[in-house]
């Protein structure tokens, strides 16, 4: 199908996708203004809408719009990649996940790679709003977007890790919410029976959990079906949206669960037990990966002091190193001297220099400690009349209260209804059996253009007939 797709087709989607970041379905006046098509927008939106790129929905009798589609969105993120020569042919789907969709693509070279649509919204992962702050303080959201903010997310930590060595695939494109990457060879571990050393793969997955903390990030999934095993037996972890920083409020928990989940799958498929896991409080910061890629839980402030720790820690090895080169200099400077000095001289007495030290430190000292003891004094007789004038407030109170009741030995004063009960159960009846007549109404939903202008006609029609004061 995107073989035929005009310019103008392409057009007209992506002016639906500019609209729909400010409006949940876009009028086909705002299509018009944005697209800049000549002629011929009405016939361009049908045909979108029968091949299922767009769907045209009414929210109620007042508005009504036209909305992007995941296919219309799939074709739009496609198509921005055959423009970058990143792929050049599609081919078939090799797996499916809870919010993304994996499918396999060739580059213009011919080789292999894997595409990764993220697909937020689906009816059995829709608690994603709730578990993760892709929105941040944004109220109303479409899936779409939030499927966009995943994609870009997990690029950012792909090629984050991918650049300091971990074994991850190779990212290599993204656009919107599809993710290209490096095909890897191999199969899930959730498919792998047997292993030759499972000892060994628990230890190299467990340092690996250990040093993806090291460098200020949690995986947060960390188990047996986002783990892929290569033919020659490594490891390769894939699936990073829901990674979160060490610095995250509920760190420990999803650490803590990160190591559970490997001990309890290598215990139930390998019948392998370890009392060795990594802690949390193993957890050692060398890099801040975390507030480069501005990961969940870090803000601001935190990126600034991790960076600032991480810049002095440097700081301090060097002078360390140009410190023990000083001290090396000097002691060998020291030696020269103690060589060349006569043996008549001999070292003069310190003890005026220490006598006027002594005397200046206490006089130094001494005068602030006199000043801070009156200031404190000064403080807690405020605080002491504070209190005072709190009490007398106290008892004035409790002496003027029973002046402030209207009537001698009342203690409260309850409000009476003044409707009668007959009204009030004559109200709550027709209130019942309103909202059961307006639940047992159906709801006319809209099809399309022409459904709008007869629905129109036949309202003004019934308005005709139903008016008193027309005359003809």
């Amino acid at each position: 199908m995107m073989l035929y797709l005009s310019k103008d087709d392409i057009r007209v989607l992506t002016s639906v996708e500019m609209g729909m970041k400010n409006h949940e379905l876009v009028q086909k006046g705002l299509i018009v203004s944005i697209a800049q098509v000549k002629s011929g927008v009405g016939k361009i939106l049908m045909d979108l809408c029968r091949k299922r790129l767009m769907q045209y929905e009414s929210s109620g009798s007042r508005y009504s719009g036209y909305r992007l589609t995941n296919m219309g969105y799939d074709y739009l993120a496609l198509r921005s990649l055959a423009a970058r020569d990143v792929i050049v042919s599609f081919g078939n789907q090799i797996g499916t996940g809870k919010e993304s969709n994996i499918y396999v693509v060739g580059d213009k070279d011919g080789e292999t790679l894997c595409l990764k649509l993220h697909r937020l919204g689906r009816t059995c992962f829709r608690k994603v709003r709730e578990k993760r702050d892709y929105h941040k303080q944004r109220k109303q959201m479409s899936w779409l977007y939030l499927s966009r903010i995943s994609a870009t997310k997990e690029f950012a930590y792909m090629k984050a890790l991918f650049d300091r060595g971990f074994p991850v695939p190779r990212p290599i494109d993204f656009n919107r919410h599809c993710v290209v990457m490096d095909l890897v060879h191999g199969h899930p571990l959730q498919q792998i029976t047997e292993v030759d050393d499972p000892e060994q793969l628990y230890d190299d997955l467990m340092n690996l959990l250990l040093k993806f903390a090291n460098h200020g990030v949690i995986h947060g999934d960390f188990n047996e079906f986002n783990i892929m095993i290569k033919d020659n037996g490594e490891p390769i972890i894939i699936d990073f949206p829901q990674m979160v920083s060490t610095n995250h409020p509920n760190a420990k928990e999803f650490f803590d669960r990160d190591v559970k989940c490997l001990q309890d799958f290598f215990r139930r498929r390998f019948n392998y037990e370890s009392e060795l896991s990594p802690n949390f409080l193993d957890i050692e910061r060398m890099d801040a990966l975390d507030a480069e890629v501005s990961a969940s839980g870090m803000t601001k402030q935190m990126e600034k002091d991790i960076l600032q720790h991480l810049l002095q820690d440097d700081q301090d090895e060097e002078d360390l190193d140009s410190s023990d080169e000083q001290e090396t200099d000097e002691d060998t400077d020291c030696a020269l001297e103690e060589t060349e000095k006569p043996a008549d001289e001999t070292e003069k007495p310190a003890d005026e220099a220490e006598v006027i030290n002594h005397d200046n430190e206490g006089t130094s000292v001494e005068e602030p400690l006199e000043t801070d003891e009156s200031e404190i004094a000064t403080m807690r007789k405020e605080v002491v009349d504070e209190v005072d004038d709190l009490k007398d407030l106290h008892s004035l109170n409790r002496q003027w209260k029973p002046f402030r009741d209207h009537l001698e030995g009342a203690q409260s004063i309850r409000s009476v209804s003044t409707i009668a009960p007959e009204d009030v159960k004559k109200r709550v009846k027709d209130a019942l059996s309103k909202k059961d007549r307006s639940d047992k109404s159906k709801r006319i939903r809209a099809k399309g253009d022409a459904s709008n202008v007869l629905r129109a006609r036949r309202e003004n029609k019934h308005e005709v007939k139903a008016s008193e004061d027309a005359f003809f």
